[in-house]
């Protein structure tokens, strides 16, 4: 399932967006996610694809804006 993942400037937040499932951060804590979504991936392997997703939005929106990532 495809996820995607928006900033928006006005509330210095982004939304990550998956199926029905929607959540709203403040965009400080984007590494955090992505840290959080590449360990998913390394504990559960059988679902290694879904989190791969995430992965790849959140990826997607801090090269889009500018984010410096570790």
């Amino acid at each position: 399932m495809k996820t995607t993942a928006t900033y928006d400037s006005a509330t210095d937040t982004f939304t990550l967006e998956k199926g029905i499932w929607r959540g709203a951060f403040p965009i400080a804590d984007l590494q955090k996610w992505l840290t959080f979504y590449r360990q998913q991936m390394e504990r559960y392997p059988a679902q290694a694809r879904s989190y791969a997703e995430d992965v790849k939005a959140l990826e997607a929106l801090a090269k889009q804006i500018g984010a410096k990532l570790h």
